[in-house]
């Protein structure tokens, strides 16, 4: 079956993960450490980032997961008010900066925007908030192109649970076998998977490698710009 929706991932997908990423996460681990900065670089560790390669590594919380989960891996034993509490300022320090630094991958904007002008459904699928996912879109110059935006607060479950799937399924009106997930770790491959999707896409981009996402994908590519000939092909 023709594809006719794409859903993205967004961090690694069409944002650069590192540029973007890594001084947001150093701010929120400083904070979390309350500026003791060996206590902080040991939460970036455990949070995913190598200090070795200045990257993070493929599939860890700050690679693939939300900030719930940053919170509950930091504060383990935080009371439910407190957790709370932190979990919404973490939302609010990456909505704003996130926003504000964000770097697109190269030709992302305008490949996008071929793909909307040749009437393409078209979503983002993130384990960001759904706030900072939308205020990111637009800093960027490409809400507009988009039908919906999902951030882990959006649904139910969260990737690589289906729920998002199934809510961009009901916004369009297309069936999973009509959509591709795109994105640059194994939790998109395996929302894909989970949701019935037409087409499973890794993409090199991120902090995902050939070998941990090649097992998921039908495809692996260098970046979504590779999905042109892909779609052609298929079309």
């Amino acid at each position: 079956m023709a594809i006719k929706g794409i859903l993205f991932d967004k961090d690694g997908t069409l944002v650069d993960f590192n540029a973007t990423w890594f001084a947001i996460a150093d701010l929120m681990a400083l904070e979390a450490s309350q500026g003791d900065r060996r206590k902080a670089d040991s939460l970036l560790e455990l949070g995913g980032y190598d200090f070795a390669s200045r990257r993070f590594k493929a599939d860890s919380i700050f690679a693939a997961g939300t900030n719930r989960e940053i919170v509950d891996l930091w504060f383990p034993h935080l009371p439910e008010e407190e957790r709370q509490h932190t979990l919404r300022r973490f939302d609010d320090i990456t909505a704003v900066r996130a926003a504000e630094m964000a770097v697109p991958l190269p030709g992302v904007p305008e490949f996008l925007a071929s793909l909307h002008a040749r009437s393409y459904r078209l979503g983002v699928a993130t384990n960001d908030s759904t706030t900072g996912c939308e205020k990111m879109l637009r800093a960027l110059g490409i809400a507009q192109l988009f039908d919906a935006a999902y951030g882990y607060d959006a649904v139910a479950n969260p990737k690589p649970a289906p729920d998002t799937i199934n809510a961009f399924c009901d916004l369009t009106g297309l069936k999973p076998s009509e959509v591709a997930m795109v994105g640059d770790n194994r939790h998109d491959l395996e929302m894909a998977r989970a949701g019935g999707c037409g087409l499973a896409i890794g993409v090199l981009s991120g902090t995902g490698t050939r070998e941990s996402l090649a097992p998921m994908a039908d495809v692996v590519l260098d970046s979504v710009i590779g999905l042109q000939p892909l779609l052609e092909e298929i079309a």
